[in-house]
């Protein structure tokens, strides 16, 4: 035992005394949430170029409201109040009288004109818009641009062109304007837990409102983060066993060390720089929620079983890995192994979708059941705010753990047989014959 404590011990600062790790444990948060955190910098970074649009109205009644919305609009939004620093584009509409006799053409001149620069869109509403029947084309609008489908102008235009028409249809109809208001007032259907009972006092408590931080953010953070730290411990003991092997440091090491001592020490090191990577995101996270006022959104009952779950997949994983990397003779070898051996870990990342949005579901239940998958998904569906049956992780932690101890016993009898194997690549009836034959 002492001398794996010792192996470990030196696998251990191996790792972390290494400037990669100061720096994988420094851009890892990146890497994780790079996407949101580049939003949020780069939020009032907005191009304030003004935005020319022209319209070509078959209708008639959609020019005024369009014009007289981008001039309130443009009065309203585009300087800032306190400083009068131009913050928004103004959007520029140009009325075009429509072509009747060749619509085709007078569509390509629009689109020269917004290849050469002159014209940012245009906009073309179809003559029947506000009686949408018969022929589709007929009341169709479209917004042509070159990156039309997420420009901000076409959801702007959307917004305002539709309750406008449904006004008039209403009026058409004898309905006042003031009761159009009222008929076509929005109420968006609240996300709401569900009601408890103080235990203390026992009174009833009313309902917290949920949001999608919440019911997705908590979730994918912990599940993206146990695979980065998967990444992190587990995935280098491949290489790292295969490299020791072929410039025969193994050799030396087993002068003093058994085969399974050797593989112990390997994923037991990479087991604690997964953990000490694990408990610096842990404890930072929770004190930065705290500093901004969300600690209703920690996860507590949830961190124990990551990390459980944690070690038991490094252990899972890494075992299967250092056995693998044992068999390797060469980096080409080590190269074709790795995405097999790692399946266990990709394939929960196409699948957590499905099983956050149906926590509860026949799939997502017999599929965290399956050892190999269990601790990433059993902990999505955990951490998951329609929450699961108690004993479900309880078992599924038990079968992890009895199957850990089969993937080491499997893992130590490769890695006693391939550590000293020397020629040729490994072959997977000779790693089966290594595993249950010796």
């Amino acid at each position: 035992m002492r001398k794996i404590l010792r192996f470990v011990k030196r696998e251990y600062l191996a790792a972390v005394k290494t400037k990669g790790f100061i720096i994988m444990l420094l851009l890892m948060p990146v890497l994780m949430g790079g996407s949101g955190i580049a939003m949020y910098l780069l939020q009032g970074q907005v191009d304030t170029t003004d935005k020319r649009v022209a319209i070509v109205d078959h209708s008639g009644i959609v020019t005024d409201l369009v014009l007289n919305a981008a001039e309130k609009r443009n009065a309203a939004s585009v300087l800032d109040k306190e400083t009068g620093k131009k913050v928004q584009p103004a959007y520029v509409f140009e009325v075009i009288a429509p072509d009747e006799t060749d619509h085709q053409a007078q569509r390509l001149a629009l689109s020269d004109r917004i290849r050469e620069g002159d014209l940012h869109a245009f906009l073309e509403v179809g003559p029947n818009v506000l009686h949408p029947e018969g022929d589709q084309s007929t009341f169709r609008i479209k917004y042509h641009g070159k990156n039309s489908a997420v420009d901000n102008i076409r959801n702007w235009l959307n917004n305002m062109i539709n309750p406008y028409l449904r006004k008039i249809r209403l009026s058409e109809v004898g309905v006042e304007e003031s009761k159009a208001d009222e008929i076509m007032t929005w109420l968006q259907v609240e996300a709401m837990g569900l009601v408890t009972v103080d235990e203390e006092t026992g009174e009833i408590q009313e309902a917290r409102k949920t949001g999608e931080a919440e019911a997705i953010l908590v979730p994918v953070v912990l599940f993206f983060l146990m695979f980065m730290l998967v990444m992190m411990g587990a995935m280098p003991l491949l290489q790292s066993t295969m490299e020791e092997k072929t410039q025969r440091i193994a050799e030396v090491l087993l002068g003093s060390l058994q085969p399974h001592q050797f593989m112990a020490g390997k994923v037991l090191g990479g087991l604690l720089v997964s953990l000490t990577g694990a408990s610096v995101y842990v404890a930072g996270g929770v004190f930065f929620m705290r500093r901004l006022g969300l600690t209703e959104f920690i996860p507590f009952h949830v961190i124990p079983w990551f990390f459980a779950f944690l070690i038991l997949e490094i252990v899972m994983v890494g075992s299967i890995l250092a056995s693998l990397g044992a068999a390797c003779n060469d980096p080409k070898d080590a190269q074709n192994l790795t995405f097999p051996a790692m399946f266990p870990v990709f394939l929960p990342m196409f699948i957590f979708m499905p099983v956050l949005q149906e926590p509860t579901s026949a799939f997502a239940t017999w599929l965290s059941m399956f050892p190999l998958f269990t601790p990433m998904l059993m902990l999505i569906r955990k951490a998951a705010p329609a929450g699961i049956p108690a004993w479900q992780p309880w078992v599924g932690l038990v079968e992890v753990i009895l199957f850990t101890i089969f993937i080491v016993w499997i893992g130590g009898r490769i890695f006693r047989v391939g550590i000293l194997m020397q020629g040729g690549a490994p072959k997977l009836s000779n790693i089966l014959k290594w595993a249950f034959r010796g």
